[in-house]
């Protein structure tokens, strides 16, 4: 069976990543139900149990745990303090001590990718955060790789043997050998975390509450993830009435169940080929809401949303450089050519994307977006294309 890892993020999120990971363990699968959703302790209290970052035995083939940011944060440090502390001694600084140590902006984030990269499990079901914040953990992994790469690149370290000569010559001390060792450590990391988050068996499932959920705010959602190469495997609408609601003899609770009706309708459209599944309200037990959920079958990973290109030299030209944005606005768009790389960004959400070769000796000549496909056109650069 191959890894499965399905990121359950918005409101309601923890009750659903229970479900499905009971799902999952019925289904013969060793799971782990991973905690990253908020302090409250929201999916604790579900559970009836307190999590720790040590997995612990919930029912057969499933073990639950919750992501410790004190815990990676330390990790992350670890090995770095004998190190810094000579530098430390020079302008008469003191280290901190572990117990000081308190987690910081973006921890959260570094901790969920180390418990995703480093979990033993055939399923990986996590109650994660706000949508907003998860997107931020999927796309962290490629930008702290650039990061790495612009600040430390790899072929520096090519001229480690000739680091004294070059101090010499130019009178300025170069990088420790630590300095390149942690760069090689952080390095390693970022691949396992991209391995995972990349995954074709990695997605998101959205939970909403079906009265209050709008359109809008699930067309930036979509566009975002599908910015980073991500989609929604399915969006889970919570709190739904039962369909007898629909006919019930109480005025007051039949127009609620019409009105409700017709908001599910709208975000099933809104959502095309990207199933939309329901779970009753008032919620039952986690067992009852995974029947509810998945009785034809847990959805399956969609394929990642990646660029095309579109060959119209011979027509008029041109190559098209495409990107899917379901949800998309046009009034939101930012794009930017920067050297041999686009810059996208939609909602708030921006991504550096590598140009291919071919359109890296090319113009941008106008762009547009028709039905959630963002279109770039280029033409070649005379100066640079190969002629005839």
């Amino acid at each position: 069976m191959s890894p499965r890892t399905v990121l359950v993020t918005g409101e309601g999120s923890a009750a659903v990543a229970a479900a499905t990971a009971l799902h999952s363990a019925a289904q013969g699968r060793r799971t782990l139900l991973l905690a990253a959703d908020d302090p409250h302790r929201t999916l604790d209290d579900l559970l009836g149990a307190r999590l720790t970052d040590a997995p612990a035995p919930y029912a057969e083939r499933l073990v639950v745990a919750r992501i410790d940011e004190q815990a990676a944060l330390r990790s992350a440090l670890d090995g770095f303090g004998a190190r810094i502390a000579p530098a430390l001694d020079l302008i008469g600084a003191e280290p901190l001590d572990p117990e000081e140590l308190t987690p910081l902006p973006g921890t959260r984030q570094l901790a969920l990718l180390r418990a995703l990269r480093t979990a033993d499990a055939e399923t990986v079901v996590v109650a994660g955060p706000p949508p907003a914040e998860l997107l931020a953990v999927l796309a962290l992994p490629e930008q702290l790789d650039r990061y790495l790469d612009r600040l430390l690149p790899e072929q520096r370290q090519a001229a480690r043997a000739l680091r004294p000569l070059l101090a010499a010559l130019a009178g300025v001390p170069m990088p420790a050998d630590w300095l390149f060792e942690a760069r090689a450590a952080a390095s390693a990391a970022l691949a396992e975390a991209r391995a995972v988050v990349e995954a074709p068996g990695t997605s998101v499932r959205l939970v909403v509450d079906a009265d209050a959920h709008g359109t809008g705010e699930l067309r930036r959602i979509r566009a975002g993830l599908a910015l980073h190469g991500r989609r929604l495997d399915s969006v889970v609408a919570h709190r739904v009435l039962p369909a007898a609601a629909s006919s019930s003899p109480d005025p007051w609770l039949a127009r609620r169940a019409a009105h409700q009706n017709e908001r599910l309708a709208e975000l099933a459209a809104e959502l095309g080929g990207v199933p939309l599944l329901t779970a009753e309200w008032p919620e039952v037990a986690l067992e009852e809401i995974a029947g509810q959920l998945y009785a034809a079958g847990e959805p399956e990973p969609g394929e990642a949303p990646e660029p095309w290109v579109e060959d119209r030299l011979a027509a008029d030209g041109l190559l098209v450089w495409h990107l899917a944005l379901p949800g998309a606005d046009r009034a939101g768009l930012e794009l930017v050519r920067r050297g041999d790389e686009l810059v996208v960004g939609t909602g708030g959400y921006r991504r550096l994307l590598p140009l291919p070769s071919a359109l890296r000796r090319c113009t941008v000549s106008g762009a547009g977006l028709t039905g959630g496909v963002l279109s770039v056109r280029f033409a070649p650069d005379p100066a640079l294309w190969p002629r005839g």
